[in-house]
C-alpha cells in the first residue's frame, strides 16, 4: 500500500472515530467531526450503494457513470461554522463526482478547502485541508482512487463572497471541486 492510501486510510480512521468539543468564538475552533454525523462507521456511513457481484459504485438512479459526465454545475460543498463534516445534503454531489472519477481513471481532481475569515490564519488552514480531506475520503469510499484526488487547503485566503455577513461568511465555508 503507497503512502497516499495509508494517509487516506488513517484520515478516514480518525475522522470516523474521533470527536472534540468545539469552541464558539470563531472558524478556528475545533470541530466536532464525522463524515456522516450520527454514524458510528466510516465503512457504511456514506450510504453507498454497491453492485452485489462487482463492488462497483452506482449511481443515485443505479447506473455508473459514462465518460464525459463530469458534473460540473455543482463544484461546492458547504459546511456549517466550525465543522468538517460533509451533510447528507451533498451525497449526491460527491458520489457524481466518485462516479466519474471512476468512470475516468486518468482523470485528476482537486479538492479546494476554504473557510470563512473568522479565526486565525494558521487554524484555518487547518480547517480547509480538514474539510477537503473529508470529501477526498468520501470520493475514495465511492470507489475513486487516491491518486486521482488532491486534498488542498486555502483556509481564508479565497473568499468568494467580500461581505462579513451571515450569508457571505456561509459562502466562504466550502470545499471545491477543481480540475487538475
Amino acid at each position: 500500500m503507497n503512502l497516499r492510501s495509508f494517509a487516506v486510510l488513517a484520515i478516514v480512521a480518525a475522522v470516523s472515530g474521533c470527536a472534540s468539543t468545539p469552541e464558539t468564538s470563531s472558524d478556528a475552533a475545533a470541530p466536532v467531526a464525522s463524515i456522516t454525523p450520527g454514524s458510528s462507521s466510516g465503512a457504511t456511513s456514506t450510504g453507498i450503494t454497491t453492485g452485489t457481484t462487482t463492488g462497483q459504485p452506482l449511481g443515485a438512479a443505479g447506473g455508473a457513470a459514462t465518460r464525459g459526465d463530469r458534473p460540473d454545475l455543482k463544484r461546492s460543498v458547504y459546511y456549517e461554522f466550525d465543522r468538517y463534516d460533509v451533510k447528507p445534503e451533498y451525497r449526491t454531489l460527491v458520489q457524481s463526482h466518485a462516479r466519474w472519477l471512476v468512470a475516468n481513471p486518468q482523470a485528476r481532481l482537486t479538492i479546494e478547502g476554504n473557510t470563512d475569515e473568522r479565526g486565525s490564519r494558521e487554524y484555518n488552514v487547518a480547517l480547509g485541508q480538514r474539510r477537503a480531506e473529508s470529501v477526498t475520503s468520501m470520493l475514495v469510499m465511492m470507489g475513486a482512487k487516491p491518486e486521482q484526488i488532491e486534498a488542498v487547503s486555502f483556509g481564508k485566503e479565497k473568499p468568494r463572497a467580500p461581505g462579513h455577513d451571515e450569508a457571505s461568511l456561509a459562502e466562504n465555508r466550502r470545499s471545491d471541486f477543481a480540475g487538475r
